[in-house]
């Protein structure tokens, strides 16, 4: 058996090259899980903090294109009637500031309800490190101003309940997923062991304004990994996450959940088998096509090379794997629409991030690879977005602020 020691040491070495390019870190050799989220999830007291970026888009049901953003104490929500060319004025989510999360994998979310009403969630930390809150705010069809947020949640420890994102479905039901602690809590109040941390969801059958009690996914979920959630071809939630399988290999699972927000069963849906006691901080992310397959992105370790990946995920099994871009490449988003399948990475290239592109018009068969914008300044993760069956990536630049861009 391989010592842990060895294993990590290892493990770590593939991923280096994305740590440097994104300016994350994990754990040293040793690490348990909580120090593992702990590092990669937050910057150590002498390294400066990085530009809060974090930035929701999606264009609404009027066609105007939404983006979401941090500013303070307070998320911001700026439109634009022409694809970004102009934007209009900001209207506070939040009228009372309050701590919000908005780096990396620590995102606002927007959805619109079946009544076309925007519904903007986020993280709120707590005082004790590494906690925090689901929040949800809504914008009221007509309305000037967002009605107060609603904590998602009924419990109310200060624990972990972070990374979240939603998803509102045609039947009228919103739902909520996000990473929580309270088992991982409850096993070492007990001196049990617990691999990770969980996956929890809560469902919404007003429109957003309030939320059912919240029910248990998946135990021994990834500690600081965003979650993707995509409409399955009914509309029902399916959501893809970072996963730990026993012993420690950190591959995703997925499960599509019923109208209460339960699974109706938990599948592992990759199978790099990479074994490290530490979260990359790098969520996947989960498009659905009109005939129902399943794509997805992800990183991973996979023999030695931190790369990432894009994959058809299937009953516990995955086709077409592939990599997507240089070693350097990270944060994939993927969209399909009118039969084309698109995914959008940031890349560094020694002296820029670089967007770049991915386009399959054979359901993922093939692909061919495009260019679409730089940038020698920080920039957050791309988004890639539908309109009208057109396909956009939206990418927000510390240099040149918010960008839309339209995809082949």
């Amino acid at each position: 058996m391989i010592s842990d020691k060895s294993m990590n040491k290892r493990s770590l070495t593939g991923i280096r090259p994305l740590l440097l390019a994104t300016a994350l870190a994990l754990p040293l050799v040793g690490a348990g899980p909580a120090l593992a989220h702990d590092a990669a999830m937050h910057q150590g007291a002498s390294r400066p903090a990085r530009a809060e970026l974090a930035t929701a888009a999606a264009f609404g049901p009027d066609g105007q294109l939404y983006a979401v953003s941090k500013d303070g104490g307070h998320l911001q929500l700026i439109r634009s009637h022409d694809d970004g060319n102009r934007w209009s004025a900001p209207i506070r989510v939040n009228a009372e500031p309050e701590p919000i999360a908005a780096d990396g994998d620590s995102q606002p979310r927007i959805a619109f309800n079946r009544d076309g009403e925007l519904l903007v969630s986020w993280t709120k930390p707590l005082p004790r490190p590494y906690t925090g809150e689901i929040r949800l705010a809504r914008l009221p069809a007509g309305a000037a101003a967002f009605d107060a947020p609603i904590t998602v949640h009924r419990d109310r420890a200060e624990i972990t309940h972070r990374f979240q994102n939603i998803l509102a479905g045609p039947d009228g039901r919103v739902t909520a997923v996000w990473i929580d602690k309270r088992d991982q809590e409850a096993a070492k109040a007990k001196r049990e062991p617990y691999r990770g941390a969980a996956i929890y969801a809560a469902v919404s059958t007003d429109g957003g304004r309030s939320f059912a009690p919240e029910t248990r996914v998946a135990d021994h979920s990834c500690e600081c990994c965003r979650i993707a959630l995509a409409a399955d071809r009914d509309g029902a939630p399916v959501a893809l996450w970072r996963h730990v399988f026993a012993p420690d290999e950190r591959d995703h699972a997925i499960a599509r959940l019923k109208p209460d927000g339960s699974p109706e069963r938990v599948d592992r849906a990759t199978y790099d088998r990479w074994r490290v006691d530490a979260c990359p901080h790098h969520g996947p992310a989960l498009a659905v096509d009109e005939a129902g397959t399943r794509h997805a992105t992800w990183f991973n370790v996979k023999d030695g090379e931190g790369r990432v990946f894009y994959g058809r995920i299937g009953v516990n099994t995955v086709k077409g794997q592939i990599p997507v871009g240089g070693p350097r490449a990270a944060h994939a988003d993927i969209a399909t629409a009118g039969g084309v399948l698109a995914i959008v990475w940031k890349e560094f290239d020694g002296e820029q991030n670089r967007l770049r592109g991915m386009r399959s018009t054979d359901g993922g068969q093939h692909f061919e690879t495009f260019e679409i914008a730089a940038t020698p300044g920080a920039a957050d993760q791309p988004r890639a977005l539908v309109k009208g069956g057109k396909l956009y990536a939206f990418w927000r630049q510390a240099n040149e602020g918010f960008r839309l861009y339209p995809l082949p």
